[in-house]
């Protein structure tokens, strides 16, 4: 058996000092997560990033840099997970746009209001992120590479 594991991306928004994060449904109960998700086939990173917010929060994205990859799983029975998380901003919000399934909705928190749902957030990655960012850990977009469909 050969061992793969899952590519996802992830976004950190910042406005005002608030974070924007989703409220989900997950298997194990309702969490806190940035806008994220899976790669999809034939989808760049940078394309399943702007997609995955659009879907989760109804905002347009544009990613500007990276602050980290990520390789995690939470214990050895559990399926590992290549993170990449971007930072961007937002713009062109369609409220009446569907969320994605298991979306219950989106809030604007501030740190301490996120650190206060630590119990509560998707993976302990979405506030290791948030620190990064804020230690000013970032990296071009230009890492980033896509050599997809190449004769």
């Amino acid at each position: 058996m050969v061992w793969k594991p899952h590519v996802t991306v992830a976004a950190i928004i910042e406005q005002d000092q608030r974070f924007l994060l989703v409220e989900e449904k997950t298997p194990t109960g309702i969490a806190f997560n940035q806008p994220a998700g899976h790669l999809e086939p034939s989808e760049s990173l940078i394309d399943a990033v702007k997609r995955e917010v659009n879907e989760e929060t109804a905002w347009q994205f544009i990613p500007e840099y990276l602050t980290s990859i990520q390789l995690w799983r939470k214990n050895p029975d559990f399926p590992s997970f290549m993170r990449v998380c971007f930072v961007g901003h937002c713009y062109n919000h369609k409220p009446e746009q569907a969320l994605d399934e298991g979306i219950i909705r989106t809030h604007w928190l501030t740190y301490n209001e996120i650190v206060d749902h630590k119990s509560q957030l998707r993976s302990p990655l979405v506030l290791t992120t948030i620190d990064q960012y804020l230690a000013g850990e970032h990296y071009p977009l230009t890492l980033l590479t896509t050599f997809l469909d190449l004769e």
